[in-house]
């Protein structure tokens, strides 16, 4: 499959300070990646490197096979950028924001368009100036959705709408996926990752730390077990690979990392009301790559 975005040793420095350090990175034809991390680890720069509004320090980013600086110009008729704070002109309504857009752009499917509006419940008949900040990031979705781009970028694209217009959002990228369609989403909203991402990429302090699809990311945290008794839980300090014992009356909760068994044998001797497992959420193993060491 070929690589749609592709980045070589990508570094971008302020002084002394990496925000973005030596990043390999690809993203293949019709995936949608999720890029995490915490506020300045890295990930805006990464875009903006992406889209030529920086120039790298060193390393390089391609995308479509074409240098993002030097092709930069032609590459954006590909690409459909939202960010995750918009700055539109008062004075013009939503509908006249959506054409200037889609002029700018140079390609808009405006039946699609119109169907976004429909489905985002967007009034485009309002002056900018009288828009939300949710309303304002439906202007940058509907404009970026419906240029039916091979590449859309996303920048933390659902701040600001409430969890039915993000439901829309995510429907839709579900839907410019199976078009064929490639989605780079940086975002802090790990539900919408976890709905929608093939593989997920970790940035930490401007390095790339993990990489991979959600099965292949779970050894980052252990297994969770929940238990209820009918009496005092069990002692589990002695028990192998048991970590983070929480008891609460006649509730318990662990982690576990690596075999079960022991576990199960101590627990089943106080003979439990009931056993609940699960594995990691991604927001479980976002905070299991971000802790402190010594709080594992």
């Amino acid at each position: 499959m070929a690589s749609i975005i592709e980045t070589n040793k990508l570094t971008k420095r302020y002084g002394q300070k990496a925000a973005l350090d030596e990043l390999d990175l690809a993203v293949e034809a019709g995936e949608v990646l999720g890029y995490l991390g915490p506020n300045g680890a890295g990930k805006t720069t990464t875009i903006r490197l992406l889209l030529g509004l920086l120039q790298p320090t060193s390393g390089q980013a391609t995308i479509f096979g074409k240098d993002v600086t030097r092709d930069a110009a032609e590459l954006h008729q590909q690409i459909a950028y939202v960010p995750g704070e918009t700055s539109y002109w008062p004075n013009l309504t939503g509908a006249e924001t959506l054409r200037f857009l889609a002029n700018l752009h140079g390609s808009t499917d405006l039946a699609y368009q119109k169907e976004l509006i429909a489905k985002f419940e967007f009034d485009p008949n309002k002056k900018v100036r009288a828009y939300s900040k949710g309303n304002r990031q439906k202007i940058a979705l509907i404009a970026a959705l419906s240029t039916r781009a091979e590449l859309l970028i996303f920048d933390e694209p659902t701040s600001g709408l409430d969890p039915v217009m993000a439901k829309v959002f995510r429907d839709e990228v579900l839907a410019a996926k199976h078009a064929g369609q490639t989605t780079f989403l940086s975002s802090h909203m790990l539900e919408e990752v976890e709905e929608l991402c093939d593989r997920v990429a970790v940035l930490k302090a401007g390095k790339l730390v993990e990489l991979g699809t959600l099965e292949e990311l779970r050894h980052l945290s252990a297994v969770t077990v929940e238990a209820t008794f009918p009496g005092t839980p069990p002692d589990l300090q002695h028990v192998k690979s048991v970590s983070h014992i929480e008891t609460h009356g006649h509730f318990l909760r662990c982690n576990v990392n690596g075999p079960i068994d022991e576990l199960l044998a101590v627990v089943s001797k106080a003979k439990p009301l009931s056993f609940l497992s699960h594995k990691p959420t991604l927001e479980e193993l976002f905070l299991a790559l971000y802790e402190p060491k010594e709080a594992q």
